[in-house]
């Protein structure tokens, strides 16, 4: 009785889950709601997310890494759950698990020649991907400046690049004011510097249809070549990527010494061009493959079958380095128990003859930290459901703790990330259910397009967003316990993982039972 009372004064304090608003009135909350979700979301309790989450943090699990003994027995272990709250697999045949084949690819050394004259492997070049054996003689390189493609400038403009090797250099041109012309302003962008530029760079001419990209970056090559170096001489097989069956781009990572002797005018010239420049090309990369999975749960809308709302969390951490075991209490525990309580308020609605109109994915990726690798493989390979059917990703990334750079506002909040960039509706559904329900703070500090952290392109909830699936990321911030050993189920706040639980409980509740499926009326950027 004690425990129940003091769980009851956990949530009146914050709101989140009592009846004492639930009875006001919302012109855009679902007009046809009869069912009060209170007394469901009030089955989402800090004790029970802590009993999991005790268990899901532990040694036993030995970080869950991906691929590795400790995944599979995280994703064992969500099976379990699933099976005894009695949520169904949509994959038939009690199969949980959605495959998702991985390969980890060893650190490849390059012989690499420009007009006859040799580079050296991590002195002036690294390889970032290649598939198995390459050999290649090129004389019509392709300089694609800075190697930008955005809706408002790209560098691919008049250029053919399909079939061909481009070369681009890191940065982005400004305007006469000194502002990004991508954006019109001065903070950086996804463009400008860093691991998010490699990446959007390696898009961009994979999309053009580039077979290999080589990116000057000397800042980038300086922290890179000598890690990629000390793993060669180690032997250890490191990346992580999806299996593909087609051949996957080759990367390389170049000092501006090479990228010079390619063009001569690397650093003063922006404009795509043909290069004369003749490269001769050799390496050869093993490959081990390695099989991980996603969990799969899902209960079958009663009037919108079809229509899919998915909520999502990853299932992995980072393993043990060095001996310590990183249990990723908060990244991801946190967001993984979430769902797990999430999925058995719907369960008892459902068993209880209140359902969901529309149906619920509750699904569990792999391999968020080798890259965003299982939600990638879901969005971009084997959709359960397809993407044109689903009406919104509820993204969950950390959820347990609060962020000590926070000085300013109330304990008891969430950063929110994403929720107005697809769907204006979403966002004023977000905020209504929010006030009518939970009383949460929601905090969008991060949801600025030119945040430097960029956190938008950082979890799960991008794959979803780049095929224009409306998003909302649920997150409270980083602390100093991100990505160390240290981030233990002892220092999880429970009555906080609680609260923000119950609110993405509220609001998947209202895109499920709401009259019309909310609508797009923007575009992913």
């Amino acid at each position: 009785m004690k425990k129940n009372l003091m769980l009851l004064g956990i949530s009146v304090l914050f709101g989140c889950g009592t009846s004492s608003k639930s009875n006001q009135s919302s012109s855009q909350l679902n007009e046809e709601k009869i069912v009060d979700p209170v007394e469901y979301a009030n089955t989402i309790t800090s004790d029970e997310l802590k009993e999991m989450l005790y268990v899901y943090a532990s040694d036993e699990f030995e970080g869950r890494n991906t691929g590795e003994n400790g995944q599979k027995l995280a994703v064992e272990y969500l099976k379990k759950q699933y099976k005894a709250i009695d949520v169904a697999t949509p994959l038939g045949n009690d199969d949980y698990f959605q495959e998702v084949p991985l390969e980890k690819q060893g650190v490849a050394e390059a012989k690499i020649s420009v007009n006859g004259t040799p580079f050296s492997s991590f002195e002036d070049h690294i390889v970032l991907r290649s598939s198995g054996k390459t050999n290649l003689s090129v004389d019509d390189i392709v300089y694609v400046g800075y190697g930008i493609h955005a809706d408002n400038y790209s560098d691919y403009n008049g250029i053919d690049v399909k079939g061909k090797i481009v070369l681009a250099k890191a940065g982005e041109p400004k305007d006469e004011a000194g502002n990004y012309v991508t954006s019109g302003s001065q903070e950086n962008t996804k463009w400008s510097y860093g691991r998010q530029s490699l990446s959007s760079k390696r898009d961009a001419a994979r999309d053009q249809g580039a077979k290999g990209l080589i990116f000057m970056d000397n800042n980038l090559f300086q922290r890179y070549a000598p890690y990629y170096q000390r793993q060669a001489a180690a032997g250890v097989s490191g990346r992580l990527s999806l299996k593909s069956n087609e051949p996957e781009m080759m990367m390389l990572m170049i000092n501006a010494n090479m990228g010079k002797a390619i063009y001569s005018k690397i650093e003063e010239d922006s404009k795509p061009t043909v290069l004369n420049t003749k490269m001769d090309i050799s390496v050869e990369n093993t490959a081990e493959q390695v099989m991980s999975e996603n969990v799969v749960a899902f209960i079958e809308g009663s009037e919108h079958p079809n229509e899919i709302i998915v909520i999502s969390a990853h299932l992995d951490h980072e393993g043990v380095k060095n001996g310590e075991i990183y249990n990723g209490a908060d990244d991801d525990g946190s967001g993984t128990v979430a769902i797990v309580e999430i999925a058995e308020a719907f369960k008892m609605a459902e068993k209880a003859g209140n359902g969901p109109k529309r149906s619920i994915l509750f699904l569990h990726v792999t391999g968020e930290e080798k890259g965003l690798l299982g939600s990638r493989h879901y969005t971009d390979n084997d959709p359960v459901f397809p993407l044109e059917n689903t009406v919104a990703n509820l993204n969950i990334d950390m959820i347990g703790r609060t962020d000590p750079k926070r000085k300013e506002g109330e304990r008891n909040y969430v950063y929110l990330i994403g929720s107005d960039k697809l769907s204006t509706e979403l966002h004023e559904i977000s905020e209504e259910v929010n006030s009518k329900y939970c009383n949460v703070e929601l905090d969008y500090t991060y949801n600025d397009k030119n945040d430097p952290n960029r956190f938008y392109y950082r979890s799960d909830h991008y794959n979803f967003a780049k095929n224009n699936v409306p998003v909302i990321f649920y997150f409270n911030g980083t602390h100093d316990d991100y990505h160390r050993p240290s981030d233990t189920a002892d220092k999880i706040e429970y009555d906080l993982l609680e609260n923000r639980a119950r609110l993405v409980f509220h609001t998947a509740w209202e895109l499920a039972n709401r009259s019309d499926r909310i609508t797009v009326d923007k575009t992913f950027e």
